[in-house]
C-alpha cells in the first residue's frame, strides 16, 4: 500500500484497493463454492453409489484353464456355468479375477494358484464395499493331490482339520538322525499353522451330499490298478480328514509320510489331501469373520507318490500315456457336490443365515 500511495492520489489509490479487494472477493466465491451447493452434489454422489451385494455363499476357485465357459474345464467353468453364466463380471481392484454373483447371494471367482495369490485375493474381495460378507458361508474349492493309502483318483473331500505344510524347520535327512522327522513346528505360530473347521458345517456338508453320483474314467480305472493299496482301487467316493496346504507340489513317499507326520504332530485328523492354497484363505476369512461358515473341497486328480514300479522323479515328471486320468471327471463331481450343500443353504437361507443349524 506504500509502494502504491507513492505513485497515486489518495483518492485514487483508494479508489484502486477497493477494486482489487472486490475482485478478490468474487475469486474467492469462484474458488470456494459455499457450503449449500457443495452438500447436494455429495448427497447425489452418495445415492448413485451401488448397492452392496449380500452374499450368501462364496465359492472360490484357484485357476482355470482358458475361458469360463464353452472349453476344456479347470476349477471354475462347472460352478460358473451352474451360477453365473451371462453373470456380469464385477472387478474388484487387488484380486487376480473378477467377482460373479447371482441374484440368489451366491458369488464366486478365482482366486489364483498358492498360498500368497490366492489369499492376497481372498482379502481385496473381502475388503472391498461392493459385498457385505457378514453371514457369508464359503466353499474353498479346487484339485488336489491324495496319498493312495487314503484316497482315490476322482473322490472328493471335505477338509475336517486345514494344516499348513510349510510353516516349521526343515533339514537334509543326511544331517539329522537316520530314519527321523526333519520337520519341527516353530513356536509362536499355533494359530496360523493349523484349523479345526466347524465339525458341525462338515458334518451337514457329508449329509447333504455323500451319496452324489460321481463321474469316472476308464483312464482313471487303468490307472489306480497300478497301486496295490485298497483306498487307491476305490471308485470315487465323496470324504472327510486333513488338507495339508503348502506351496511345494511335494511327491514321494517320504514327504507323504512327512505330511502325515505333520498332521498327527498338530492333533488333526489323518492327512488326506495334499494341496496349495485353503489354510492360507482360512487365516484371512478368520481375521474378518470367523471360520465358523468355512468349507475346503477338494477332488483328487494324482497321488502323491508313485506306484511300486515308479520311481519319485518318474512320478513328478510322467511321460506320456503315464499320466492318471480323471482330471475331466474331477473338477466336474468337485462342483456336483458342493452344489448341493450350496443350493441347500442358499434355499433354507431363513434357517442358515444365523449360523450353521443343528443337524437333524
Amino acid at each position: 500500500m506504500n509502494q502504491i500511495s507513492q505513485f497515486i492520489p489518495a483518492r485514487g489509490a483508494r479508489r484502486l484497493l477497493a477494486a482489487l479487494a472486490a475482485t478478490a472477493l468474487v475469486a474467492g466465491c469462484a474458488s470456494s463454492p459455499p457450503a449449500q451447493v457443495a452438500t447436494p452434489m455429495a448427497a447425489t454422489s452418495s445415492a448413485q453409489a451401488p448397492a452392496r451385494i449380500p452374499v450368501k455363499v462364496f465359492v472360490a476357485a484357484m485357476f482355470e484353464i482358458g475361458q469360463n465357459t464353452g472349453d476344456r474345464a479347470g476349477e471354475f467353468q462347472y460352478w460358473y456355468e451352474r451360477y453365473w453364466k451371462g453373470a456380469t463380471p464385477i472387478e474388484v481392484p487387488g484380486a487376480l479375477k473378477p467377482v460373479y454373483c447371482n441374484a440368489d447371494g451366491v458369488c464366486g471367482a478365482v482366486l489364483g494358484m498358492g498360498k500368497v495369490n490366492s489369499s492376497a485375493s481372498m482379502q481385496a474381495i473381502l475388503q472391498n464395499p461392493r459385498f457385505d460378507f457378514s453371514k457369508a458361508y464359503y466353499v474353498i474349492s479346487g484339485v488336489a493331490g491324495t496319498p493312495p493309502s487314503r484316497g482315490t483318483i476322482g473322490e472328493v473331500n471335505w477338509a475336517t482339520w486345514l494344516v499348513d505344510y510349510d510353516l516349521g524347520h526343515r533339514w537334509a535327512p543326511e544331517e539329522g538322525k537316520p530314519g527321523a522327522p526333519t520337520f519341527m513346528p516353530r513356536k509362536g505360530y499355533e494359530e496360523y499353522r493349523r484349523f479345526q473347521l466347524n465339525p458341525a458345517l462338515t458334518a451337514w456338508a457329508m449329509k447333504l451330499s455323500a451319496d452324489t453320483p460321481l463321474k469316472d474314467s476308464d483312464s482313471a480305472r487303468k490307472y489306480r490298478l497300478r497301486y496295490p493299496d485298497a483306498a487307491a482301487r476305490r471308485a470315487p467316493f465323496v470324504g472327510t480328514g486333513t488338507h495339508m496346504t503348502g506351496d511345494t507340489f511335494f511327491h514321494g513317499p517320504g514327504m507323504s509320510k512327512q505330511a502325515q507326520y505333520i498332521a498327527k504332530l498338530y492333533g488333526a485328523d489323518d492327512y488326506v489331501i495334499t494341496e496349495m492354497e485353503a489354510a492360507a484363505i482360512t487365516l484371512v476369512i478368520k481375521r474378518s469373520h470367523g471360520t465358523d461358515r468355512v468349507m475346503s473341497l477338494r477332488g483328487a486328480v494324482n497321488f502323491d507318490q508313485g506306484h511300486p514300479k515308479e520311481s519319485t522323479l518318474a512320478h513328478l515328471d510322467p511321460a506320456p500315456g503315464e499320466t492318471a486320468g480323471g482330471f475331466a471327471e474331477t473338477v466336474q463331481n468337485i462342483e456336483l457336490v458342493g452344489s448341493r450343500v450350496v443350493d441347500h443353504i442358499v434355499t433354507n437361507w431363513g434357517t442358515w443365515q444365523a449360523g450353521v443349524p443343528a443337524l437333524r
